[in-house]
């Protein structure tokens, strides 16, 4: 068992996913794994490699924000890292500029 979880484990880490393990041991005295994966599927771009109408919704909304980290992920979409005020957000967007949720984020697997 512990090498079918050893294997599966390297195989996801060779893949790019970050993985997280717990083994639990309930009241029955059986093992319980539990497995986080977190694919996150965003690549570090410069600001040179951000379309200008995603430029143009950061200066137009954003305006007196400080971009700290921009984004990409295979679907076009962009997670822009900016502090506004000396609070420091997330925000993501399509390639056309329009502000999309976290949650409509699409990852490709």
């Amino acid at each position: 068992m512990r090498k079918l979880i050893l294997t599966v484990t390297v195989a996801l880490l060779t893949s790019g996913v970050s993985v997280f393990a717990a083994n639990n041991i309930n009241t029955n005295n059986t093992d319980e794994i539990v497995v986080v994966v977190m694919n996150d599927d965003f690549k570090e771009i410069t600001a040179k490699e951000l379309p200008v109408e995603v430029s143009n919704a950061i200066i137009k909304d954003f305006g007196t924000a400080t971009v700290n980290k921009l984004y990409v992920n295979s679907s076009e979409q962009y997670k822009i890292e900016l502090t506004n005020d000396g609070v420091e957000s997330t925000v993501y967007a399509d390639k056309e500029g329009n502000w999309i949720e976290d949650t409509d984020v699409i990852v490709v697997e």
